[in-house]
């Protein structure tokens, strides 16, 4: 490849080719649904994987508003993170790689706007970080997933591998940095919900049963006077 051959020195660059080069020798329907699931699919799956682990943390009555509170914060996070990367690609201004490099094979038309840092790798390990939070085994796919976006990206030709390490590093880093906060606000909300008649949102009421009945007066013991007769109201009765 002459990109591979004049940027060799660059290891950046010489990854790009690399994977990006898989795309030229697939046919072209694998092509299509890598541009698909690049693009959209992972999205997908991981709100798919977040209510998973909603479902599932619903059945833990002692963990459910926490846990939920940081399902909730998963979006949040994402959100915050996207923010972020306004001003960072304002700051670097690196082109995309197919306006720099030939021979690449560019999946998606129309990519304008700057390279560093990827959005879709910065969305989906925000989303996956804020899920490992809130429910390990759930956590472990998503991030999983995030991890695909990222060889999504370059095999379409669309960003460096560079833009999504930088992309992953900016929503882990808003993800965990303000989580503290995040769930010290969140938590008393999702508490509260679960206190009322929109409970079933943060705990299955089944669980809560199974789990011991939480929210039942405590029965109170019989009283018995001294050599076990009853006390003197019961006698007097």
């Amino acid at each position: 490849m002459a990109g591979l051959a004049l940027d060799g020195s660059n290891p950046d660059v010489s990854l790009l080719y690399d994977i990006n080069g898989l795309a030229k020798d697939a046919p072209h329907w694998f092509d299509r649904v890598m541009e698909f699931v690049g693009e959209f699919g992972i999205v997908i799956g991981l709100v798919l994987v977040a209510f998973g682990a909603w479902w599932s943390v619903r059945k833990r009555p002692q963990e459910a508003p926490s846990a939920v509170a940081g399902l909730i914060w998963a979006p949040l996070a994402a959100g915050l993170a996207l923010m972020a990367n306004i001003p960072i690609r304002g700051i670097v201004q690196r082109p995309r790689p197919f306006k720099d490099h030939q021979g690449l094979d560019v999946l998606v038309a129309g990519k304008t706007d700057y390279s560093f840092v990827s959005d879709h790798a910065t969305l989906t390990m925000a989303i996956a970080v804020g899920v490992f939070m809130a429910h390990r085994a759930f956590g472990v796919g998503a991030i999983a997933l995030a991890l695909f976006e990222g060889f999504c990206r370059v095999y379409m030709g669309v960003h460096y591998p560079t833009d999504v390490i930088g992309g992953f590093a900016l929503g882990t880093a808003v993800t965990l940095l303000l989580a503290p906060l995040a769930m010290m606000l969140l938590t008393p909300l999702t508490t509260a919900i679960a206190g009322s008649r929109a409970g079933w949102l943060v705990r299955d009421g089944r669980a809560v049963g199974a789990a011991g009945g939480e929210g039942r007066p405590e029965e109170v013991p019989e009283r018995r006077a001294p050599g076990g007769q009853r006390g003197s109201k019961d006698l007097a009765a």
